[in-house]
């Protein structure tokens, strides 16, 4: 049965930050190297080609912490180009992102899954004269990371995942996990799943997988707020994953850069393809290149394929969308909302994106996600 979702959005959304609570990046000097003019504009770096244009001031924005270590370099790469720039991304959750934006306290939110309806109906508020529209901007694996002593490689499907995080299967030797390990030594251990505490974008991509492709297992609907009883919570991706390298004995699900940045072993899906697929950026590529777009006008809401046998697609993916506003954005952060994003969405911009773990947008939809940012009004 469907737990009755608690509201665990707090207002101060803006001052809650992943990891040590910080990340609060002061305006940096144009660095020697970057021929950056005094005035901002005109500026390109030795790594990429950033146009400042008019941007200028303090940028606020909150959301995600799925995007949180992209979010880091892009905003590291344009600070260094753009003199008198300052982004401040408050990395908490989809779900604080919304209400910061559509409280009209940040210019950007960022957040794992589209705006629903009646949040883009709130957002009409802040958008004078339009309406929130999603860019999809990350993509990348939600890697399920696990941590059992003597166990470094381990097979899981939908229909495991799905019983182990509704708690139904509590052992590690279980013999549902153990018919996809043969050969594997698996304890006789108790399994301690970990959840989001708040909520999560990463959380709703979970559940939209787990539904999809184990209707018989998962029976929650897909949400931001965690739905299955039992397990242990922590908050943020960089929670989860502090517990699940913490803990003998545990799993929980985080984006792949966490992961690596803290050498999680991670567990390969069996799809039903021919192979277990393993959670890289590549494979979540290929699973990611298949999605369509399902918003109408400029909003660029995606459709993914979460049941998907494709070769090498790992299928437990999440995009990770910028809402703005299409028009009505304010005027005294709307230059600098658009020539971050022109960077965060260029070649350039995405192509930093496959070394921290994530993977870029397609051309196909990023060109569109350009022409729509170089319109916003």
């Amino acid at each position: 049965m469907k737990l009755q979702r608690k509201n665990r959005l707090r207002a101060t959304a803006l001052g809650a930050l992943a990891v040590s609570g910080a990340l609060v990046l002061t305006a940096c000097g144009s660095d020697d190297n970057t021929g950056a003019d005094a005035d901002g504009g005109k500026t390109t770096s030795a790594a990429s080609d950033i146009k400042c244009d008019d941007a200028k001031g303090q940028l606020r924005a909150s959301g995600s912490s799925a995007q949180k270590n992209a979010m880091d370099l892009w905003v590291k790469n344009y600070m260094a180009a753009c003199s008198g720039v300052e982004i401040n991304y408050s990395s908490s959750s989809s779900g604080e992102g919304i209400v910061a934006f559509n409280q009209g306290t940040v210019g950007f939110a960022g957040s794992d899954s589209a705006l629903k309806p009646e949040e883009v109906a709130d957002s009409k508020k802040i958008c004078k004269s339009g309406q929130g529209i999603n860019l999809p901007m990350v993509g990348g694996p939600i890697a399920v990371g696990f941590h059992l002593e003597g166990v470094d490689s381990l097979t899981l499907d939908a229909s495991t995942l799905a019983k182990i995080f509704d708690t139904k299967i509590k052992k590690w030797n279980d013999p549902a996990i153990a018919a996809l390990n043969d050969g594997v030594d698996l304890p006789d251990k108790a399994i301690q799943p970990f959840h989001r505490s708040e909520d999560s974008g990463t959380t709703q991509n979970l559940g939209k997988y787990l539904g999809a492709a184990a209707a018989d297992d998962w029976k929650y609907e897909a949400e931001k707020n965690w739905p299955a009883p039992g397990g242990q919570a922590a908050s943020g991706s960089s929670g989860v994953a502090s517990q699940v390298k913490a803990v003998d004995g545990s799993i929980g699900y985080f984006e792949l850069s966490y992961a690596s940045s803290q050498d999680i072993s991670t567990v390969d899906i069996d799809t039903g393809g021919s192979a277990p697929v393993k959670a890289t950026s590549e494979n979540a590529s290929k699973a990611i290149a298949a999605a369509k777009v399902e918003g109408t006008g400029k909003d660029l809401a995606l459709g993914l394929d979460y049941t998907t046998k494709a070769e090498g697609a790992y299928p437990l993916v999440l995009v990770t969308y910028e809402v703005v506003c299409d028009t009505g954005n304010k005027a005294d952060t709307l230059d600098t909302v658009k020539s971050f994003l022109t960077y965060t969405s260029s070649e350039d911009g995405q192509k930093v994106l496959t070394d921290a773990g994530y993977a870029p947008i397609p051309e196909a939809i990023n060109s569109k996600v350009r022409e729509t940012v170089a319109g916003l009004k």
